[in-house]
């Protein structure tokens, strides 16, 4: 059996993976020049002992410099009511922790959203290039639940809840 290289452009794979609902996350971080934040989709669990986790955020991201200098950072899962949250921390070029965003810190210093459904203090133990983005590793120390409700979802381009 012979293998195919197939040749799928930037534009299709987005195409195709804007049909693959995701859950929405936000990572905040402070490497010691102000807190910083982004929101990601593509967070999954890696392993329950020890306790893991990955994301990954582009290398022209403005928070990836935050995240490459930092040793630790929050990753905060979004529920149903914060999709305007999600937009804010998406969003270049503007203050994503000016008001209306709550926020406060945790007793390690990092960056906290204080409304989120629910969050997780990560040591980031590993950041790996890949394509055009970086792959983050982290160890899950603390954590933290708010009240439930629905989930916030990410599917075509546009926030969904269930």
């Amino acid at each position: 059996m012979t293998a195919v290289a197939w040749q799928v452009d930037a534009a299709l794979f987005r195409q195709v993976f804007r049909r693959h609902a995701a859950g929405v996350a936000v990572v905040t971080v402070d490497a010691g020049h102000g807190p910083a934040g982004v929101t990601v989709t593509s967070l999954a669990s890696l392993s329950a002992e020890p306790p893991l986790l990955s994301f990954s955020i582009a290398a022209t991201a403005s928070t990836w410099p935050h995240l490459r200098d930092a040793g630790s950072a929050v990753v905060h899962l979004l529920g149903a009511g914060h999709a305007e949250l999600a937009r804010t921390f998406a969003t270049s070029g503007i203050d994503r922790f000016a008001a209306p965003t709550h926020w406060d810190r945790l007793p390690s210093g990092e960056p906290v959203l204080t409304d989120a459904a629910a969050w997780l203090r990560i040591a980031i133990e590993h950041r790996h290039p890949a394509g055009t983005s970086h792959l983050v590793i982290g160890r899950i120390e603390e954590a933290g639940l708010n009240d439930s409700g629905g989930a916030l979802l990410y599917h075509d381009g546009i926030y969904h809840t269930l």
